[in-house]
């Protein structure tokens, strides 16, 4: 996927496991603030801040979730950047690819503000930095996560929707109902395969 020139591209990076309404209202109303071209919902091939924490979903099952739910949506991508390139994944090296697919694109980094304040410990930071924007997205009741020092931002205010991926997987665990916190696509998906011991 290459960019045209000049556009606007707001990049959301995640392991989408599974990806959920509080993802899409962060690349919707993102996307709508700022006046962006499109947002791509980049799905991590090796989460290296989770991996050996709990057990990681295919990332190839977890892209096929993000590209079912986005499908039709206008201005939200599914990106497998970090897939092809394989390997654990760097938001660095992620922001690299796109400024080498087009040097005319002005990239906006996505964070939310409970991440805004760590991003001095992701891997090189420096080059994340320099890369792109980094929009804090803040959620109504949520507090105000900042940046380091240092860190130019700019702020999104979103819906707070108290939905999480680990909450998502353990109501697919139990039977709980979820058909009001994530597409409908990523429902029947979790469902047909029993992904996180859903009934089938």
């Amino acid at each position: 996927m290459s960019a045209g020139a000049g556009e606007r591209i707001g990049v959301l990076g995640g392991t989408f496991d599974p990806l959920h309404f509080g993802h899409l209202a962060v690349a919707l109303d993102v996307r709508h603030g700022l006046g962006l071209d499109r947002v791509l919902l980049v799905v991590a091939n090796d989460p290296w801040q989770k991996s050996g924490r709990r057990a990681i979903t295919p990332a190839q099952v977890r892209l096929a979730m993000v590209a079912a739910a986005v499908e039709g949506l206008a201005g939200v991508e599914a990106s497998a950047l970090e897939i092809d390139r394989g390997g654990e994944s760097y938001m660095a090296d992620t922001l690299e690819t796109l400024r080498a697919m087009d040097g005319s694109a002005e990239l906006f980094l996505i964070v939310g503000s409970d991440a805004a304040a760590g991003l001095d410990t992701w891997k090189r930071p420096e080059a994340v930095r320099d890369a792109a924007t980094t929009v804090v997205v803040r959620r109504a009741g949520r507090g105000e996560g900042r940046p380091p020092a240092g860190w130019d931002h700019v702020t999104v205010d979103v819906p707070s929707l108290d939905i999480s991926s680990s909450g998502l997987r353990a109501r697919f665990a139990t039977g709980r109902p979820v058909e009001a916190l994530a597409p409908t696509q990523v429902i029947e998906m979790v469902r047909s395969t029993g992904l996180y011991g859903a009934r089938r």
